[in-house]
């Protein structure tokens, strides 16, 4: 069989376990865009409770390599969102998407990368959580990581206008 099939057969497996069981309290949902391209999926993510994302909901492509789940998929928010983690081009930067293995520059455990054991629900509740806590020590998006440690209230301001504009309120 090929990795392509294989990948599709785990994707489709995926979709139906998220379906069924939904997310816990109702977080994200994910599911292919379309029926005929599995590979390319959309996530609606809430804003966790009691973080300036509160009360958002953001969307992101899910982009999955032919070997998935041997490679991690690419996650990207668009519109993109204002967070340590994330490029400006709306790429999100999180250990558990970063490929198997050892980490080239010695950061990161092989044991925190991407493994075909993760899910899109493992990494779409990472992502939830990376919301709320971002990582500081691996920034994304420089300028959001320094207004984030020496201006916390601007930042929050700014995570709270994005919604607001987000929501044409």
């Amino acid at each position: 069989m090929s990795s392509r099939a294989t990948a599709l057969r785990r994707l489709m497996t995926e979709y139906k376990q998220l379906t069924a069981n939904g997310a816990p309290d109702n977080m994200f949902t994910a599911g292919p865009i379309s029926e005929d391209n599995f590979f390319e999926w959309e996530a609606l993510i809430m804003g966790p409770k009691d973080t300036p994302y509160e009360g958002g909901v953001f969307a992101a492509k899910l982009t999955f390599p032919s070997d998935y789940p041997l490679s991690p998929f690419k996650m990207k928010f668009d519109p993109p969102l204002f967070h340590p983690n994330i490029y400006k081009d709306g790429n999100v930067c999180i250990s558990i998407l970063h490929a198997p293995g050892d980490d080239p520059t010695g950061y990161e455990l092989s044991s925190e990368r991407w493994s075909p054991v993760q899910s899109v629900e493992k990494v779409l509740l990472s992502v939830v959580s990376m919301l709320a806590e971002p990582n500081l020590e691996s920034g994304a998006n420089i300028d959001c990581c320094k207004v984030y440690r020496e201006n916390r209230p601007e930042f929050e301001r700014i995570v709270r206008q994005q919604i607001r504009d987000m929501l044409g309120v």
